[in-house]
């Protein structure tokens, strides 16, 4: 059985990821960012990252408002997010851009399970695995997929003035190996929170419909971050990804 005292806290957590993400979301709302699709990166990173990403917000977000980049073009300078962001805090913008795209994709594709657990069945349920989690993962790949792309479609595309087609391209490009070192550490975490915290040690099954797999994976994310960091410095250094 979950024991109380975890799923109070996990309730705690949700609750207080979705306070950042509403504080952040009222901050864009009143300084929009200059790039309109980290509008939706930074709330959507707060659910997870909390207080890393208020931090990280309010100390180097702000300084790529749309009303910052006017003054300073205004002036003739060097936009202030390059000019006042150091390359590690870019590394963690652009690991963010890509775990907000994974984020947005694992909800939508777990959700999608839980109220049709027939899409699970297409993806190999009961016929190529007898846990219906692998196949989830097959589902969350793919949606975090799409949206990851499409985040860093709506990043490259303005950035380098390409056409639709060069901008998809170099999306996939970006953003292949960044989702994949993402959804990787995600994974694995909640391979071991499934099968070890709550099958083993609380002799429970973790349920996509509770809190307690929410909070997970709150840390199944910090976890993606961190394995997707240094793809995203080799990505970002290499100048396959742009800086953020």
């Amino acid at each position: 059985m979950v024991p109380d005292w975890l799923h109070l806290l996990s309730i705690a957590t949700l609750v207080f990821g979705g306070l950042c993400a509403l504080i952040v979301l009222i901050d864009v709302a009143r300084h929009p960012q200059h790039m309109w699709i980290m509008n939706v990166v930074w709330p959507v990173t707060a659910l997870f990252g909390t207080v890393l990403t208020l931090w990280g917000y309010f100390t180097y977000g702000r300084l790529a408002t749309h009303e910052m980049m006017r003054q300073a073009k205004e002036r003739g300078e060097e936009m202030p997010s390059k000019r006042d962001t150091p390359f590690p805090i870019m590394v963690a913008k652009g690991a963010a851009h890509c775990g907000s795209g994974c984020t947005l994709g694992d909800i939508v594709a777990e959700w999608l399970v839980v109220f049709a657990p027939t899409v699970a069945v297409w993806f190999g349920w009961r016929s190529l695995f007898a846990e219906k989690m692998f196949a989830v993962w097959i589902v969350d790949f793919i949606f975090a997929f799409a949206f990851g792309v499409a985040f860093q479609y709506f990043t490259i595309k303005p950035m380098r003035n390409l056409s639709p087609g060069e901008g998809l391209v170099q999306a996939v490009k970006a953003d292949a190996a960044s989702l994949t070192a993402w959804q990787v550490g995600m994974y694995g975490f909640m391979a071991f929170a499934s099968f070890y915290l709550f099958g083993t040690v609380l002799g429970a099954k973790l349920e996509p419909a509770s809190a307690e797999f929410w909070f997970m994976m709150q840390i199944a994310m910090l976890c993606g971050f961190v394995t997707a960091y240094p793809v995203n410095w080799w990505l970002i250094s290499t100048g396959v990804k742009e800086r953020m």
